[in-house]
């Protein structure tokens, strides 16, 4: 049965991408033989595998699952990457080798949408840590209406990102009927148009990102501040320590483990950002707020370039996957050194 499964989902799959004749017409025949599959493999672990194959169980469905919905895709997607494949074209998709990606070191286009999401999460995330690090340690004091604040300042995380990049970026920041500009230019701050010019319009994407992405990370450190040991915060006031003292070599130290959760979480959504941007200036202009995940878009479906888009995905996975790995690594270590 596992033969017959694998053997299955090659084929189609090589006749998918044009590498084979034979195959079904679609993958529902393929999708069967795989829900089949799995079903037999449980009720062989659940019937032969005593009180080890019954625990067992537990775990096998989530796994089977991620096998079918993320690493066959991820599979798949890496044999389209080596492929031409226009969905308006009747040829269907052809291998094409290393093409795609020899286009792809040549597209400027490419570049700079990657550039621009390194861009992204240097200027974006230490800024919104460092804000909802602030809102959090205040939320965290006691204050009158502490419960309201809280809701409060959960309102933008409730949103849409569309929604956000619509009020606030075609309402907000219009140049023709935004409050933002006329202020700007009653002090001074004249003929500033957040979508025609380049550094306006990254500010402004920045600006309206953060706006979604604070509470996200408010919420993650004010759990982590009330899970702190007040014994040690008391001992310190008792031996004179100065609020500042206490927050920087107790709070931030014993925070840390939270911090670079949120950090991790915060990079790789900025390294997603798309829906934004998409909205209020479309990687506009000349380029200067384009992101990866927008460019690969606008190739794999305004485009129906398939093979070129999916091949820019698959680099663009590995980019974000180092990416994600080296900050581990630093931060487990500055973790380390701080700590202990």
């Amino acid at each position: 049965m596992t033969v017959v499964a694998l053997l299955a989902v090659l084929i189609q799959a090589l006749h998918t991408v044009g590498a084979i004749g034979p195959g079904f017409d679609s993958w529902r025949p393929v999708a069967i033989i795989v829900v089949l599959w799995f079903i037999a493999i449980d009720v062989m672990v659940y019937v032969d595998g005593g009180v080890k194959g019954q625990r067992l169980l537990f775990l096998l469905p989530a796994l089977q699952i991620t096998l079918a919905l993320i690493i066959f895709p991820t599979l798949f997607g890496l044999i389209v990457a080596f492929t031409q494949w226009d969905l308006g074209g009747v040829s269907g998709p052809v291998f094409n080798g290393l093409d795609n990606f020899r286009k792809m070191a040549s597209d400027g286009f490419f570049w700079n949408a990657l550039g621009n999401n390194f861009k992204y999460v240097l200027v974006a995330v230490p800024l919104q840590y460092v804000i909802a690090f602030g809102v959090a340690l205040l939320l965290n004091q006691g204050i009158r209406g502490q419960k309201f604040f809280r809701v409060a300042f959960l309102v933008p995380f409730m949103i849409s990102p569309v929604a956000v990049g619509w009020m606030v970026g075609r309402s907000i920041l219009d140049a023709n009927r935004g409050v933002v500009p006329k202020g700007l230019d009653r002090i001074g701050l004249d003929r500033i148009s957040f979508f025609d010019q380049p550094v306006p319009a990254f500010l402004g994407i920045i600006a309206m990102d953060s706006w979604v992405a604070v509470p996200f990370i408010m919420v993650l450190l004010l759990a982590g501040l009330q899970a702190l040991p007040t014994e040690v915060f008391e001992a310190a006031q008792i031996d004179g320590a100065s609020p500042w003292k206490r927050f920087w070599n107790i709070t931030f130290p014993l925070m840390l483990p939270v911090s670079v959760t949120a950090i991790v979480l915060r990079v790789i959504f900025e390294f997603k950002l798309v829906d934004i941007v998409r909205v209020v200036t479309a990687g506009g202009p000349g380029g200067a707020t384009d992101t990866l995940s927008l460019y690969i878009y606008r190739e794999g479906v305004e485009s129906s370039n398939v093979g070129y888009a999916t091949a820019m995905a698959m680099v663009f996975l590995i980019v974000v996957l180092v990416s994600v790995t080296l900050l581990l690594i630093f931060a487990a270590r500055k973790v380390r050194d701080v700590v202990y």
